[in-house]
């Protein structure tokens, strides 16, 4: 029996055929384009037709789903904070030159 739902851009679906899962990415209403991203990461665009054809049915978000998009955004901001960690310890690093300077000075004049 064939089930026809509408494709929801965050909803999970389960290609009963293919036993794939897979969840919408975005539609494209001019274009008639459902983009979708199964749990490997492999993006597809199907087209509406094709949509209509799959035996379809709605999901739950499959356990230890991580998107990588959201990933990567996490792992950007870690890496600005890195890059401030960075900042400040170069700032550091010319402070701590002026003080060797100032200490060698002292050095110098104890002898």
């Amino acid at each position: 029996m064939s089930r026809e739902y509408a494709p929801v851009p965050g909803k999970w679906y389960e290609n009963k055929e293919e036993e794939e899962t897979f969840r919408v990415l975005s539609v494209d209403e001019d274009e008639e384009l459902v983009e979708i991203e199964y749990l490997d990461g492999e993006i597809e665009e199907l087209d509406l037709d094709t949509w209509h054809e799959l035996d379809l049915e709605p999901t739950e978000e499959p356990e230890g789903w991580s998107d990588e998009a959201d990933g990567d955004d996490e792992e950007e901001e870690e890496d600005e904070d890195d890059d401030d960690f960075d900042d400040d310890d170069e700032d550091d690093d010319d402070d701590d030159d002026d003080d060797d300077d100032d200490y060698d000075d002292e050095e110098d004049d104890q002898y």
